[in-house]
């Protein structure tokens, strides 16, 4: 079975720690990433979540780049309606140049915010997306605007740089086919989405036509994974992932909690109900467990990448479960 393993990074905030903290400690994983030999780091753009730091993920990929000399480094995603599309162009030109052949540019059409932080965002509506990618891919050059349009002379610089290779990013399918027939890349975002990804991956292939930038389709697979020595132990360091995300779906927008602070929770009945419930999202286990259900999601959708996302309370323990989940695919990861 062969297949890349890869990072994405929502830059997660603790209790007892910073914003600012969980920001540069981000090197620290990419740098591991690299040289584990993850094939990309992505860094998501989430706004107003207290447990999440990733809000300006155009800023922390050139950042990431500098630190790092080989792993592709991108954005998963950036969320379109909360841009210009000029302006992205402009600064996914500037990435390329600056590292060429390492950036990504994944693009996603939620807000990923709640309505208050939208509205301070002046996000546009979902309705807007693919006039508002027809833009990006006109100022990315693409396909330039004729004369006689009011944007006839308007140029993104730097010129003479492509934008990076563009991903759709997806959680429930809906878009599947039209990145396909642009010739992007597609991922699916199976860390959130209660959808399963078979159907926008085979929707995907069938009506992908080759770019550039992809010569056949490339499907990733988003995964959140924690991954210890046992898997009791895995099971105690979710606890801090099971009470964060039980919390933001009330409306508390918290650090990420420690194990002893949610053992601590005073849990109700409808509460473990809800947590076990969104368990099944989540890959939790021992090195030969966690590796034992990627296998099962790759064979079952074909995925050509599996995207590892890991958001715990123990900086130390986030870095182990990456390089154990490494050390469980050794054997297919030489192979291919």
């Amino acid at each position: 079975m062969n297949f890349a393993l890869s990072v994405l990074d929502l830059v997660p905030v603790c209790t007892g720690s910073t914003p600012a903290e969980a920001l540069r400690r981000s090197v620290d994983l990419a740098r591991l990433a690299e040289r584990l030999g993850y094939a990309r780091y992505w860094l998501a753009e989430h706004h107003a979540l207290a447990s999440v730091a990733s809000s300006a993920p155009e800023i922390l990929i050139g950042h990431i780049a500098s630190a790092t000399a080989s792993i592709r480094v991108g954005s998963g995603g950036m969320m379109l309606p909360n841009h210009i599309p000029y302006r992205l162009a402009e600064i996914f030109r500037t990435l390329e140049a600056l590292h060429p052949g390492r950036i990504d540019l994944g693009i996603g059409r939620a807000p990923g915010t709640n309505g208050a932080a939208s509205r301070a965002l002046r996000a546009a509506g979902s309705e807007h997306f693919s006039s508002m990618m027809n833009e990006l891919l006109r100022f990315g050059g693409d396909q330039p605007y004729g004369p006689g349009h009011p944007y006839a002379r308007v140029t993104a610089m730097p010129t003479g740089v492509p934008l990076p290779p563009m991903w759709i990013l997806g959680s429930s399918g809906a878009s599947a086919a039209a990145a396909g027939a642009a010739g992007f890349g597609y991922s699916f975002a199976s860390h959130f989405s209660t959808e399963p990804p078979g159907p926008a991956f085979r929707a995907y292939r069938e009506a992908f036509k080759p770019s550039a930038a992809f010569p056949k389709p490339h499907a990733i697979l988003g995964v959140s994974v924690v991954c210890a020595e046992t898997d009791a132990k895995a099971d105690e360091l979710a606890q801090s992932m099971d009470l964060t995300w039980l919390r933001i779906n009330r409306n508390q927008y918290l650090p990420i909690p420690s194990p002893a602070e949610a053992a601590a929770h005073e849990w109700t009945d409808m509460d473990r109900e809800d947590v076990r419930q969104q368990r099944k999202l989540s890959i939790v286990g021992a090195p030969a467990t966690v590796r034992a259900r990627i296998e099962a999601m790759v064979e079952a959708t074909q995925a050509d990448e599996v995207m590892i996302v890991t958001n715990i309370h123990s900086h130390a323990e986030r870095l182990a479960s990456y390089e154990r989940l490494t050390e469980a695919f050794a054997e297919q990861r030489k192979a291919a």
